[in-house]
C-alpha cells in the first residue's frame, strides 16, 4: 500500500467514524422521548416492612411476572436515597413495565404468569398502587 493511498484511507476512516458518531448522537436525542408506550407503574408496601425474607419472595415474583410476553421493558425499584417534600419513599418495591399498547396491558392483566404472581404473593402485601399512562 503507498504512502498517499493509507493517508486516504485513514481520512475515510475517520470521516466515516465521526458521521457514525453524529448519527449516534442525533438518533440518541430523538429516542429520550419515549411515544406510543403504556406505561404500567405498581408499588407495593410489605405487611411485614422491612422483612427481608418477604422483601426476597416479592422481587423473585416480580422477576417471574417479567416473562409475560406483551412486557416490552420492565424496571423493579426500590425508594431512592432522595429527600424533598414531594417524594413518596414509604414504598417497599416499585414495578415498572412498558407495553407497546393498552391491549398488551389488557393481556398482561390475565396472563397466566400474572394470574399465578397475584395468588403467590398478594400476602405479602397490604397497600398496592397502581398508575397506568399513556401518551398525552
Amino acid at each position: 500500500m503507498s504512502k498517499s493511498s493509507r493517508r486516504s484511507f485513514i481520512a475515510d476512516t475517520g470521516k466515516a467514524a465521526m458521521a457514525g458518531t453524529v448519527l449516534l448522537a442525533v438518533n440518541n436525542h430523538q429516542s429520550k422521548e419515549m411515544k406510543n408506550v403504556f406505561v404500567h407503574h405498581v408499588y407495593f408496601w410489605l405487611k411485614n416492612a422491612g422483612n427481608a425474607e418477604d422483601l426476597g419472595k416479592l422481587l423473585a415474583g416480580l422477576k417471574k411476572l417479567s416473562a409475560v410476553t406483551t412486557i416490552k421493558q420492565f424496571h423493579i425499584g426500590k425508594p431512592a436515597d432522595t429527600n424533598r417534600g414531594v417524594i413518596d419513599t414509604s414504598y417497599a418495591v416499585s414495578w415498572l413495565a412498558l407495553f407497546d399498547n393498552g391491549a398488551d396491558q389488557a393481556s398482561y392483566q390475565t396472563d397466566p404468569i400474572h394470574l399465578k404472581f397475584v395468588e403467590e404473593c398478594s400476602s405479602l402485601w397490604n397497600k398496592v398502587i397502581v398508575y397506568d399512562s399513556v401518551d398525552s
